[in-house]
């Protein structure tokens, strides 16, 4: 299997995208569970494509190009999960085949091949964790589209262009996902071993960085959404309040990391203990071993449970992986290692089909899924205002105000005692009323005293904590 992949034919190209197939196709069988993060980006989708305007007509912090993508899945059909998932798996196989392809014609490793996307798939396929197209599986792809760019392709060291096309693809990931700029510092680090004038050279890589959150700033100006890009997304991203509130809990993204980790930890050793290769390759081991470092970074900054977090750590894992895989005086141990690390992977994957769940004791990312509530069965494609952190009413009905993350509407629901929230809310839910309220936090009453024009409209039903627009 590992001499069939370090052939760099076309023919070992296609199998390992059978492979991938069949890795992931069966578990259709079972359906797509819809996840926190997946809920989320639709409605942001459902409502960018009404009309409405993200930070303005909307208190969420999804970073601009996740949402604006959310915006255009929505333009296909509503809630398409199966573009969302299609388009995940496209996102990773990109990924993949592009680092194989920079491994190969930077020529890091003696031996060329599809041994490294293999690798990348394969660790890839490990959790449904990455089926998911999360904001940082999107920005991770033009990281992995911009690395190239940060590796000189002649003495003379870099251009202009590829140093301004690197900063600027950094820029576009951090529009996906805010703490991607930490990758920055990956940037300078490759700018200070590579290039000859190293202050210059990072200048470009900021002005790229830069440019296009300019770009992006001067549309959010126009569409007075300005101050709301920086008081619910960089303001609350930068501080944690909401990085990777929609994912799985810390305990089982670390018992998932348990194999990946191991891959590293091994291929770290054996990178240490052949001997130093050429003087490029030694410094694209460093190169790798800040990416990790980053990728730690990056890992605290989601807390360790945004979604797609194993992201991070797949090129550094591949590179280092490929020492693993080769030629040695017993052929068959390289052999038989990828086969283990196969047989892994389809373990972890299938625990549910094995029966294995148990005696893994990995719970499964379903688990953690949407699930309706069976209290409110009775809402079905409704507009609703849930008033509290819950948003599994809105897995069956549509979100009908700006008030998406419960965090972040705490700008107005959380002061209930100054004039400028009172109007804010009177403006934002008068605009268009919701048919029902949910009320997790028993906050009805004091709005209908405070602002009886828009919330005394509502009546109490049979259900305690839902109330109805009266007259529907």
């Amino acid at each position: 299997m590992l001499q069939f992949f370090k052939s760099a034919l076309l023919t070992r190209l296609f199998v390992l995208l059978l492979l991938l197939l069949a890795l992931r196709l069966p578990l259709l069988w079972w359906g797509l569970p819809l996840m926190p993060a997946e809920l989320r980006e639709m409605l942001i989708g459902e409502r960018l494509q009404a009309g409405g305007y993200l930070y303005r007509d909307l208190y969420d912090s999804t970073a601009p190009l996740a949402a604006a993508l959310a915006g255009l899945l929505e333009l296909v059909g509503s809630r398409p999960l199966w573009l969302y998932r299609l388009l995940a798996l496209v996102l990773l196989t990109f990924q993949a085949l592009r680092f194989n392809f920079v491994l190969n014609r930077a020529d890091v490793h003696p031996e060329r091949g599809y041994v490294a996307a293999l690798v990348y798939l394969l660790i890839g396929s490990l959790s449904t964790d990455l089926d998911i197209l999360s904001p940082l599986l999107l920005g991770h792809t033009f990281l992995i589209a911009g690395f190239s760019a940060l590796l000189p392709t002649s003495r003379e060291g870099y251009d202009n262009r590829r140093l301004f096309r690197a900063g600027f693809l950094i820029g576009v990931a951090a529009l996906c996902y805010l703490p991607l700029a930490l990758f920055l510092l990956l940037a300078l680090f490759a700018v200070l071993i590579f290039a000859a004038n190293s202050f210059r050279s990072f200048l470009l890589l900021v002005c790229g960085f830069l440019f296009p959150y300019a770009v992006v700033g001067t549309f959010f100006l126009y569409t007075d959404s300005l101050p709301g890009f920086a008081q619910f997304h960089l303001r609350p991203t930068l501080s944690g309040l909401v990085a990777g509130a929609d994912g799985l809990p810390l305990a089982v993204q670390l018992r998932l990391l348990l194999l990946p980790g191991v891959v590293l930890l091994a291929g770290l050793v054996r990178s240490f203990v052949l001997p130093p290769g050429l003087v490029f390759q030694v410094k694209f081991q460093q190169l790798m071993l800040v990416w990790l470092l980053v990728a730690g970074l990056m890992a605290a900054a989601g807390r360790g449970v945004a979604p797609g977090t194993l992201v991070l750590a797949l090129p550094p894992l591949t590179y280092f992986s490929l020492y693993l895989w080769q030629k040695t005086q017993r052929a068959w141990i390289p052999e038989l290692a990828l086969l283990a690390l196969t047989g892994a992977v389809l373990v972890v994957r299938y625990r549910s089909a094995l029966f294995l769940e148990n005696v893994l004791q990995l719970p499964l990312e379903s688990h953690y899924a949407v699930r309706p509530n069976p209290r409110y069965a009775f809402l079905q494609g409704q507009h609703l205002l849930v008033l509290g952190p819950d948003m599994r009413p809105y897995a069956q009905n549509q979100l009908a105000t700006p008030y998406l993350d419960w965090q972040l509407a705490q700008a107005d629901f959380g002061h209930l005692n100054r004039y400028d929230a009172i109007f804010r809310l009177a403006r934002n839910v008068q605009s268009d009323p919701p048919r029902y309220l949910i009320d997790q936090r028993g906050l009805v009453p004091e709005l209908q005293y405070k602002i009886p024009g828009v919330f005394g409209r509502y009546e109490a039903t049979n259900t305690k904590g839902v109330y109805r627009l009266k007259g529907e």
